[in-house]
């Protein structure tokens, strides 16, 4: 396929940014999958308000995403409220980003509309005690919310997923009033990236490692995990990020130990706790 000239060094340059490597595929482009290829996480955002309307449209986006059943297992709850944001920053481990973007969106997974919906009519809904629905509002809420990233950064704005609002889910829970059969699955930042404090594109691994043919092996992984090591430490030290060793060493240590899990290792007693039984 012969593509204009802008959008073929476009496809060139993102193509090695995602990979830490030269990559070059003979496929079709388009300014949607630039926008894709151009994610980055933005951990530093002006004071610039949104323009009108725009967590409306990001909602519209994240609801034209697909949901099983069409039961909508989700919800998101905005905050624009300074004090509050503050309040999400050093929830979330003194994350300073979330005070300064001008939209924090938390996804939620909801079980709850459902529920009230059963009680109001008399009706049995023992089935929202399983994990299949738990798994289920769970899925709901991240495809919403990357159909709202996509949205966002393709008008401009930039992003960042923020996990850690699973490290205090109690307070989080307090903090949103969330009722029972609701949890907060992570934050989302949106609002215009500094352009004093630029953010680059991180590598991901291989397609090797994560893409099977017919059936999945671990072991075909060993080289390109490998490869990807080389590059990770690489991209460490260009973009001087604190991160000790290389990919490997910092995934294992994150997996070691109930306590390197920041706390979520009682995220099931938690979820007990707000109604999921996870049966």
């Amino acid at each position: 396929m012969t593509l204009a000239p802008d959008l073929s060094s476009t496809k060139t340059s993102l193509l090695r940014d995602r990979y830490g490597t030269a990559f070059d595929l003979d496929a079709p482009w388009s300014r949607t999958l630039s926008d894709l290829f151009s994610h980055r996480s933005i951990r530093a955002y002006l004071s610039k308000p949104l323009p009108s309307d725009t967590l409306e449209l990001l909602v519209a986006a994240a609801q034209s995403a697909a949901t099983s059943s069409n039961l909508q297992t989700w919800s998101v709850i905005a905050i624009t409220d300074q004090a509050r944001k503050e309040r999400f920053a050093q929830l979330a481990g003194g994350q300073s980003h979330i005070q300064q973007c001008p939209l924090f969106l938390v996804w939620v997974a909801d079980l709850a509309r459902l529920a009230h919906i059963a009680e109001n009519r008399g009706l049995p809904h023992e089935g929202l005690n399983y994990l299949e629905m738990f798994l289920m509002a769970s899925i709901d809420a991240s495809l919403a919310a990357q159909n709202a990233v996509i949205a966002a950064e393709s008008l401009g704005l930039g992003t960042v997923y923020i996990g850690a609002l699973r490290n205090q889910p109690e307070a989080v829970s307090a903090e949103l009033n969330l009722p029972k059969h609701v949890f907060a699955v992570f934050g989302l930042c949106v609002g215009y990236a500094d352009p004093e404090k630029p953010a680059a594109i991180k590598p991901r691994l291989p397609q090797e490692a994560v893409l099977h043919q017919e059936q999945y092996s671990l072991e075909i992984q060993n080289e390109a995990i490998e490869h990807y090591d080389e590059t990770m430490t690489r991209f460490y030290a260009e973009q001087q990020m604190n991160t000790p060793g290389n990919w490997s060493q910092h995934s294992v240590d994150r997996i070691a130990t109930p306590e390197s899990l920041r706390n979520r290792a009682q995220l099931r007693e938690f979820l007990n706790n707000l109604g999921f039984e996870l049966r």
